[in-house]
């Protein structure tokens, strides 16, 4: 099953996400797409590993999800933003390449034999619009690769103050 939990920053996405996990499995892996830009980004990659416990295996991988074996297991995926924010980056910020990139890797993960894989994403649109070129150019790519995975996802929830709402 694919679950893909979205909504605004701080609507508790992340919070849901994981108690999800935790019912689907005793033992989760939580992969972390963040990229170390600075110390004070380490400070709340730190933070975030404290709030889980020993159930959880952590996995950090930037980019490539398609390296980790899923196969018989409940992964939760946080977060498609700054996971795409690497691709972006990377790419010197091309849209079609990053978002032809993610795609690749989203596809070669959701094939994986008996996994449970929760996505959590942000719905960056539905703020104020963008004020600079590349910023808009990111909520483009954003927005494209969030259908892409609501189309593919067996289940969408949204988020909206701390309340599941079920999309899908």
């Amino acid at each position: 099953m694919i679950f893909l939990i979205t909504g605004g920053e701080r609507s508790g996405k992340s919070s849901y996400a994981q108690k999800l996990a935790l019912e689907l499995s005793n033992s989760p892996l939580y992969i972390a797409t963040a990229r170390k830009w600075d110390s004070d980004f380490q400070n709340r990659i730190d933070r975030h590993q404290k709030e889980r416990d020993e159930r959880w295996t952590n996995i950090e991988e930037e980019k490539y999800l398609s390296k980790i074996d899923f196969s018989e297991k409940t992964a939760l995926i946080d977060c498609v933003t700054l996971w795409l924010t690497n691709f972006f980056v990377d790419t010197k910020n091309n849209v079609e390449l990053s978002l032809e990139e993610a795609k690749k890797e989203f596809l070669a993960i959701a094939n994986q034999k008996n996994t449970n894989i929760i996505i959590v994403t942000n719905e960056i649109g539905m703020g104020v619009h963008a004020e600079t070129h590349i910023g808009r150019k990111f909520v483009e790519l954003q927005g494209w690769m969030n259908q892409f995975l609501a189309e593919n996802a067996d289940e969408v929830v949204l988020m909206v103050s701390g309340i599941p709402v079920k999309i899908k």
